[in-house]
């Protein structure tokens, strides 16, 4: 590979060719501000935050976008570069609402950050504006406008990553402005509720629905019984809310913050992951052998369901027909778990926290009668920690509650791109008699939008494919409807890298996301606890076992299908 010399700020820098200088500065320990620039979504020079002086050309250049070349001056800080961003950010901030102590990215805002950084005049080029209605039409995504400074990179998640496009630029000029078509809210379009828009903004434009006062009025009510079940990637993420290295586990302490919230319950939502997979393995087996449509898409994912549903719904009779194990904990913990301790199922009140705002549109959906009550996203309980007043950092470890404290590293790998592909072969290796010592499938690991892989199971050739991010979906899809590829199993999440990278997974500041691998780091913990638990294969589960003993009687069952299953609807393109 060419390597480039060049110096910025006087000091030698020699990167590859095609870097470009705002990323040549981060290798001298520079990170260039910037609002619009987004690693992998968004690369436009809008905003003008990043520029810089060349030395020998005129007037300033954006970093972000520009090439470094052989022998380039750089200078980063003169008294040109700094007055052109400080005058740059007192404008943007002259048509941003400034209610920033109650603003949900306050604290993690970029705008904020560079306004303490420059030293900026809040009121300099101030402009009264009425204020616009805020967007409130899902029960996922809170859109406010007043807040946005059009960086687009919003719309760049939506429509380049997702390939979803339920917002763009509305008017021109200084009019222009971020919406949906024909000015509707975002219920009304064909948005699936990723959040990926929410941890794209650099400011407090676009945030999740709250749940967070509903969780403290069931706790307090003394006829409720509270009980949390929490998503595989949640250990592997909430850290990073308390200023923990990326790649934190600290699932000890997340169960001891918990059971601390209050008189509430603490159980590990890997044991329905497990769950899922050996509903999912038997179902996969049984369309193979009576003729069901093929290839079978996973259905864990709600932000993939409603993609589906809206886009592709000729598809609907190839997606699992399994619930995802956010809505199996809840129809166990509100059938088995409620029998079981005597409990009315009206007086449980079910918490999940999860790593996505699109759980929260899955809670409501009619298909699963209210089993999950309450959706929170990672964010949301550390906000209930932090208001707590509890000092997470010092907490001591301690343990999910039975009857749902113990899962097996299958279920683990569930937030990770490939891992719930990775837990179906473990298992469906087992049912088609192949080797039973089979336990790693890394074709189907790591963080590449599209993966894809044949085993031979028992003289049984098994192709199967893993997509994340929905723009990558629609590739395979398009690939399959074409006839160029034939898989049996499909693996999608909406999410690229998975569940580990969700929409409500904690905000970092963009000098960490556009040079940290996020989703690597993240999955890592998820791989570390897979490869440090003695039970690697989800029909190997104690806790499954005894409850296929107990109450469902066998995969598939009459019982196991009305509890653990469902269908799905096509939707409109616009409702």
């Amino acid at each position: 590979m060419k390597m480039i010399n060049l110096t910025i700020n006087n000091i030698p820098v020699s990167v590859p060719e095609g870097t470009t200088i705002l990323q040549a500065a981060k290798q001298i320990g520079i990170d260039i501000p910037s609002l619009c620039y987004l690693k992998d979504i968004n690369c436009i020079g809008a905003c003008r935050v990043c520029v810089v002086e060349i030395v020998g050309r005129r007037g300033l250049t954006a970093s972000c976008t520009y090439p470094v070349e052989e022998g380039m001056k750089v200078l980063t800080n003169t008294p040109a570069v700094r007055a052109s961003r400080k005058t740059t950010l007192e404008l943007i901030l002259s048509t941003h609402n400034r209610k920033c102590l109650s603003c949900e990215r306050s604290g993690k805002c970029e705008l904020q950050k560079l306004a303490a950084d420059y030293g900026l005049d809040e009121d300099r080029f101030a402009v009264e504006e009425e204020l616009v209605p805020i967007d409130y039409s899902t029960p996922y995504v809170v859109r406010d406008n007043n807040k946005c400074i059009n960086c687009q990179r919003c719309i760049a998640a939506c429509s380049k990553m997702q390939s979803v496009g339920a917002i763009g630029n509305i008017r021109r000029g200084y009019d222009v402005h971020v919406g949906s078509p024909f000015e509707m809210g975002l219920g009304s379009t064909a948005c699936v509720g990723c959040g990926q828009c929410i941890v794209a903004c650099p400011v407090g434009a676009l945030s999740e629905v709250s749940n967070v006062d509903k969780v403290w009025a069931a706790i307090s009510d003394p006829a409720k019984k509270v009980v949390f079940f929490t998503a595989p990637s949640i250990a592997a993420t909430l850290g990073e809310c308390f200023d923990m290295p990326v790649g934190t586990n600290v699932e000890g302490k997340m169960v001891t913050a918990i059971k601390m919230l209050g008189d509430v319950e603490a159980f590990n939502m890997n044991v329905t992951a497990d769950l899922t997979i050996v509903e999912e393995a038997n179902e996969l087996i049984n369309r193979v052998k009576s003729d069901k449509p093929l290839p079978m898409f996973t259905s864990c994912c709600p932000g993939w369901i409603k993609f589906c549903e809206h886009n592709y719904p000729e598809l609907l009779p190839n997606l699992s027909t399994c619930k995802s194990p956010q809505q199996m904990f809840g129809a166990l913990l509100k059938s088995y778990y409620c029998e079981k301790n005597g409990i009315d199922p009206k007086d449980l009140f079910v918490v999940s926290v999860i790593p996505c705002t699109a759980k929260k549109f899955e809670v409501e959906r009619g298909e699963f009668h209210a089993d999950v009550d309450v959706a929170l996203t990672t964010r949301e309980l550390a906000k209930m920690i932090k208001g707590a007043s509890i000092n997470f950092n010092e907490l001591p470890d301690s343990e999910f509650g039975d009857p749902f404290a113990i899962a097996t590293g299958a279920g683990a790998i569930f937030g990770a791109t490939g891992g719930v592909m990775e837990a179906a072969l473990r298992t469906a290796n087992n049912l088609l008699g192949g080797n039973n010592e089979a336990l790693v499938f890394t074709d189907v690991r790591g963080t590449t939008g599209i993966k894809e892989a044949t085993y031979t199971i028992n003289g049984t050739e098994v192709a199967v494919c893993v997509a994340s991010g929905l723009a990558n979906a629609r590739k395979v899809i398009e690939m399959i409807k074409s006839g160029e590829k034939n898989y049996l199993f499909i693996e999608i999440m909406a999410c690229p890298g998975g569940c580990i990278n969700g929409g409500g997974q904690p905000y970092q500041f963009d000098a960490v996301r556009n040079f940290v691998d996020l989703k690597a780091l993240r999955a890592s913990v998820l791989y570390k606890s897979d490869d440090a638990n003695g039970l690697r294969k989800s029909h190997e589960s104690p806790v499954i076992k005894a409850l296929y003993d107990e109450y469902f009687g066998a995969p598939g069952a009459e019982k196991a299908h009305h509890l653990l299953h469902t269908k799905y609807t096509a939707r409109k393109k616009y409702n």
